[in-house]
Protein backbone atom coordinates (compact mmCIF):
# COMPACT_ATOMS: atom_id res chain seq x y z
CA UNK A 1 0.00 0.00 0.00
CA UNK A 2 1.14 3.62 -1.00
CA UNK A 3 0.77 6.28 1.68
CA UNK A 4 2.39 9.96 1.55
CA UNK A 5 3.80 11.43 4.96
CA UNK A 6 6.98 12.96 6.47
CA UNK A 7 10.02 12.46 6.28
CA UNK A 8 11.84 13.74 9.28
CA UNK A 9 15.38 15.62 8.48
CA UNK A 10 17.11 18.44 10.55
CA UNK A 11 18.90 18.58 13.54
CA UNK A 12 18.34 17.93 16.85
CA UNK A 13 15.31 20.70 18.24
CA UNK A 14 15.25 21.93 14.62
CA UNK A 15 13.12 19.59 12.20
CA UNK A 16 12.56 19.70 8.80
CA UNK A 17 9.89 17.64 6.88
CA UNK A 18 10.06 16.04 3.30
CA UNK A 19 6.62 15.14 2.34
CA UNK A 20 7.24 11.82 0.55
CA UNK A 21 5.52 9.11 -1.53
CA UNK A 22 6.34 5.59 -0.06
CA UNK A 23 5.51 2.26 0.12
CA UNK A 24 3.85 1.60 3.78
CA UNK A 25 6.16 -0.90 5.41
CA UNK A 26 9.57 1.32 5.05
CA UNK A 27 10.35 3.13 7.96
CA UNK A 28 9.80 6.62 8.49
CA UNK A 29 13.52 7.78 6.88
CA UNK A 30 13.90 5.14 4.96
CA UNK A 31 13.33 4.32 1.15
CA UNK A 32 10.59 6.59 -0.89
CA UNK A 33 9.19 6.47 -4.22
CA UNK A 34 9.41 10.52 -5.00
CA UNK A 35 9.76 13.40 -2.73
CA UNK A 36 6.53 15.99 -3.49
CA UNK A 37 7.41 18.91 -1.20
CA UNK A 38 8.82 20.18 2.28
CA UNK A 39 7.47 21.38 5.36
CA UNK A 40 9.47 23.35 7.71
CA UNK A 41 7.67 23.97 11.09
CA UNK A 42 10.30 26.59 12.62
CA UNK A 43 9.59 28.93 10.02
CA UNK A 44 10.89 33.05 11.06
CA UNK A 45 9.11 36.09 9.35
CA UNK A 46 12.58 35.54 7.08
CA UNK A 47 11.46 32.81 5.58
CA UNK A 48 9.04 32.70 3.40
CA UNK A 49 8.95 29.35 1.97
CA UNK A 50 8.07 27.12 4.76
CA UNK A 51 5.66 24.96 2.93
CA UNK A 52 5.83 23.66 -0.59
CA UNK A 53 3.67 20.98 -2.49
CA UNK A 54 3.61 20.18 -5.86
CA UNK A 55 -0.38 19.63 -6.42
CA UNK A 56 -0.09 18.04 -9.96
CA UNK A 57 1.65 14.90 -7.92
CA UNK A 58 -0.38 14.96 -5.17
CA UNK A 59 -3.40 15.03 -7.22
CA UNK A 60 -1.70 12.11 -9.09
CA UNK A 61 -0.60 10.01 -6.65
CA UNK A 62 -4.66 10.53 -5.18
CA UNK A 63 -5.56 8.82 -8.38
CA UNK A 64 -3.61 5.89 -8.31
CA UNK A 65 -5.18 5.11 -4.47
CA UNK A 66 -2.27 6.78 -2.06
CA UNK A 67 -3.96 7.13 1.26
CA UNK A 68 -2.30 10.28 3.38
CA UNK A 69 -1.01 10.13 7.20
CA UNK A 70 -2.99 12.23 8.91
CA UNK A 71 -0.34 15.43 9.69
CA UNK A 72 -0.37 15.88 5.45
CA UNK A 73 -3.70 15.69 5.45
CA UNK A 74 -3.57 18.66 7.82
CA UNK A 75 -1.00 20.37 5.84
CA UNK A 76 -2.93 20.09 2.31
CA UNK A 77 -6.32 21.55 3.84
CA UNK A 78 -4.47 24.33 5.29
CA UNK A 79 -2.42 24.85 2.40
CA UNK A 80 -5.97 24.96 0.14
CA UNK A 81 -7.55 27.39 2.56
CA UNK A 82 -4.60 29.85 2.75
CA UNK A 83 -2.92 31.06 -0.25
CA UNK A 84 0.84 29.44 -0.28
CA UNK A 85 2.94 28.50 -2.94
CA UNK A 86 1.27 25.73 -4.89
CA UNK A 87 4.45 24.48 -7.41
Amino acid sequence: MVIVKLARFGKKKNPFYKIVVTDRKYVRNGCFIEKIGFFDPIFSSKKKNFLQIKMDRLQYWKDQGAIFSEKVKWIVKTMRKSDFSKT
